[in-house]
């Protein structure tokens, strides 16, 4: 993982911690997986899923009673990130803040992100 030691590669708040717990219990599942794909109109998009156990080299993250799991491709991608869960009068979602973000496209659903210094971007 790319991180700092001793710091969590993600920051999980209260309402998001709350939530997780909430659908881990739910779905008894092991916790929450985040990664990337390739989509939308900026380039990538998050997904997320509940899993049942941690896969090989996913970075795991644990908060009271909320776990998050990284997807190793989309590892460098997050390190910074906060995840939210905010809930308003039409829509109720998990928000990502991420400070690797470039741009992101108006609807909010995919971001795009610099190239790796030395990497090869896919066509």
């Amino acid at each position: 993982m790319f991180s700092i030691p001793g710091t969590s590669p993600v920051t999980i708040t209260p309402a998001a911690e709350r939530q997780i717990a909430k659908l881990m219990a739910g779905k008894n599942a092991f916790g929450l997986r985040i990664g990337l794909k390739k989509g939308g109109c900026a380039g990538m998009e998050y997904t997320m899923e509940m899993a049942t156990e941690p896969a090989a080299n996913e970075e795991v993250i644990q908060q009271g009673e909320a776990r998050v799991m990284i997807a190793p491709m989309a590892q460098m991608y997050l390190f910074g990130t906060q995840i939210d869960y905010k809930t308003d009068l039409l829509e109720s979602g998990f928000k990502f803040t991420n400070p690797n973000v470039t741009e992101a496209c108006g609807c909010g659903e995919s971001v795009r992100f610099e190239p790796l210094e030395g990497s090869r971007t896919a066509n």
